[in-house]
């Protein structure tokens, strides 16, 4: 048998549907599974050992040329189902026009017509995490196509080959970090919504306390678009941060967060990669509901202020912000201190 699993659009949407991926392995060991994702997410599955095959692409120009266009390539491969994680209409319509003869996927977004095999949205979806939802989809797939599920996996873990990690590695070393020192990694971005982000100037004090209660190297990641608050954290702080925003693609980011001893960051995708890799990882919430997104694994942690006013979702804050401008950097160091001592002493103890 021949599977097609749609990937999510999102970084952490396609981090927290690993559950539902790993279940659907599980239960089709021998079929052939391609995942069929953006170009950007070859760098979160690469080492994964899920998929056989993993077909990406760029969007091209209009939504409905990019439809006619990855039809025609997922026509070729003649699959016969295919499992939607997007809600999207277009990503039903890609592969009905692929000829794809089962579609699995949610009712949403006026695209019933288009599925051989659809479920309602669940109403404990806001009440339960994200990756049950995808797993929810995942359970109506195999039970439709006769495969045996067994026990549900829930964790999200990923592996990142050792060539990859030793690139990140060297690409630290040649800015002069990691020699020695707790490498900690900032995420202070987020590209979709300007309320998850905690205020730069908060950022900064904590880089400040890194840096002077643990000599901690410190290095901020993400995306080209978040470039505007790695240049206002330069300005904030005289701690020396490495500004690597936008300078790295993801599969070389997954790798730098591999290998650093902590990840503090707004709910951002990256939150997601660095938790499924084992890496001490703080999330900071305000707007968006951690019930529901937080960052899955062993060493994942979050922190937020209750205001009566969150989770509101909303992305841009209507009043004062204080979900975030309340959650004080003092606070959030005294979390992060106990996740880089836990660190710092396992570390010693590897290498006792």
């Amino acid at each position: 048998m021949k599977i097609l699993i749609k990937g999510a659009n999102w970084i952490g949407d396609a981090v927290m549907s690993i559950p539902a991926l790993r279940r659907t392995r599980m239960a089709f060991p021998d079929a052939s599974i391609a995942l069929h994702t953006r170009r950007w997410a070859e760098g979160v599955f690469r080492d994964a050992g899920i998929f056989d095959e993993i077909i990406s692409y760029d969007p091209s120009g209009s939504k409905m040329r990019t439809v006619i266009e990855q039809a025609k390539v997922l026509r070729r491969h003649s699959f016969d189902a295919a499992v939607l994680l997007p809600n999207s209409f277009e990503s039903a319509m890609t592969v009905g026009l692929a000829g794809i003869p089962r579609r699995f996927g949610y009712r949403t977004d006026g695209r019933r017509i288009l599925l051989t095999d659809s479920l309602p949205v669940p109403e404990w979806k806001s009440v339960r995490h994200e990756s049950e939802f995808y797993s929810n989809l995942a359970d109506l797939f195999i039970k439709s196509m006769g495969g045996e599920a067994g026990s549900a996996p829930t964790e999200t873990s990923l592996t990142v080959s050792l060539e990859r990690k030793s690139g990140a590695i060297n690409r630290l070393a040649s800015f002069g970090m990691g020699y020695g020192f707790p490498v900690v990694a900032i995420g202070a971005g987020s590209t979709n919504s300007m309320a998850k982000r905690w205020p730069a100037e908060y950022f900064a004090k904590l880089c400040e306390n890194l840096s002077s209660s643990f000599d901690a190297e410190i290095v901020l990641l993400g995306a080209a678009n978040e470039a505007d608050v790695g240049a206002e954290l330069l300005k904030l702080t005289d701690a020396k941060l490495l500004d690597l925003i936008g300078k790295t693609d993801l599969s070389e980011a997954t790798a730098t967060l591999a290998i650093v001893d902590l990840f503090v960051s707004n709910d951002m995708g990256l939150a997601h990669i660095a938790a499924s890799l084992g890496t001490p990882t703080l999330t900071i919430f305000g707007p968006t509901n951690e019930t529901a997104t937080a960052p899955l694994g062993p060493n994942a942690r979050f922190v937020r202020e209750v205001v009566e006013c969150s989770p509101c979702m909303l992305r841009e804050c209507p009043i004062d912000h204080r979900c975030m401008t309340r959650l004080t950097p003092e606070r959030v160091f005294e979390v992060a201190s106990e996740m880089l001592n836990s660190r710092i002493a396992q570390n010693d103890r590897d290498q006792s």
